[in-house]
């Protein structure tokens, strides 16, 4: 570890003398259920069973998928379930292997990548009859390019969305200091209940704000799969202990919103 390493940037220097972030309602901590890729389990199951429990998600969609079951997922939408972006294309890295050999990102240039967003974006405003304002990386990868010609997409979603949310970090977002343009997200397919409390109690004691990311939604094991139970279990917890339960569009609001107002505050 260099020096360098060791030594406070003005941002962190700034982060660690701010006072505690203040939630509203005095909660402790913030919590985002998100799903990708609009999968049917999400709309045969999934959402009725948040529906019951009157918890909303941030479900991040692709047309490939939604459009097979539009009228559902318009009244998940009705029912105040965010409807996020998630690309056309869904572009990954060419070492998974899916989405066929020209869907790489490291054949993808920014110009590409802006044209499959603005498309998406285009066609979920014609389905829903709403701009999308959250955008999850496919993959949670933020690259196109090669080598000496990688560049990030980032700046293309921060002038395009409100928020932008990753896959499988290693920390919750600190209000504070996160770019909401890359913000982080918790894997929490396959995890049981005591798994998903402990990533939450973490947040929390930092009074965090934590985005959980699935996939399937189900009350079996499978791959890719949240369960239901431990969900319902993870709902009743943070309700329990003064979380603040909501979508990303609605905490990723309020944390511009107070952040604009401290640093004006402050001039």
């Amino acid at each position: 570890m260099t020096r360098r390493s060791l030594l406070l940037t003005p941002t962190l220097l700034a982060a660690a003398q701010a006072p505690k972030f203040q939630w509203p309602n005095n909660k402790q901590a913030a919590l985002s259920l998100s799903f990708d890729d609009s999968r049917l389990s999400q709309i045969d199951t999934g959402v009725p069973f948040l529906n019951k429990r009157n918890a909303k998600a941030t479900f991040y969609v692709l047309s490939s998928t939604y459009l097979k079951r539009l009228r559902p997922w318009k009244a998940a939408l009705a029912a105040g379930h965010e409807i996020a972006h998630h690309t056309k294309a869904h572009p990954c890295t060419a070492n998974y292997g899916i989405g066929g050999p020209d869907n790489a990102l490291e054949d993808y240039t920014l110009e590409r990548l802006a044209r499959d967003l603005d498309s998406a974006t285009d066609e979920i405003q014609t389905h829903f009859g709403v701009k999308p304002t959250s955008f999850a990386y496919p993959c949670g990868q933020k690259f196109v390019g090669r080598g000496a010609n990688v560049h990030s997409y980032v700046p293309l979603i921060a002038k395009r969305f409100a928020t932008g949310r990753g896959y499988l970090d290693e920390a919750a977002n600190n209000p504070n200091v996160c770019d909401l343009s890359a913000l982080m997200g918790t894997g929490f397919d396959n995890l049981t209940f005591p798994q998903m409390k402990a990533l939450l109690d973490t947040a929390a004691k930092g009074g965090r704000w934590i985005i959980f990311a699935g996939h399937e939604m189900s009350h079996a094991d499978g791959r890719q799969t949240t369960n239901l139970d431990a969900l319902g279990e993870l709902i009743d917890y943070a309700r329990a202990n003064n979380i603040w339960l909501d979508t990303v569009a609605n905490i990723g609001q309020y944390v511009h919103k107070t952040r604009a107002a401290t640093a004006a505050a402050a001039r």
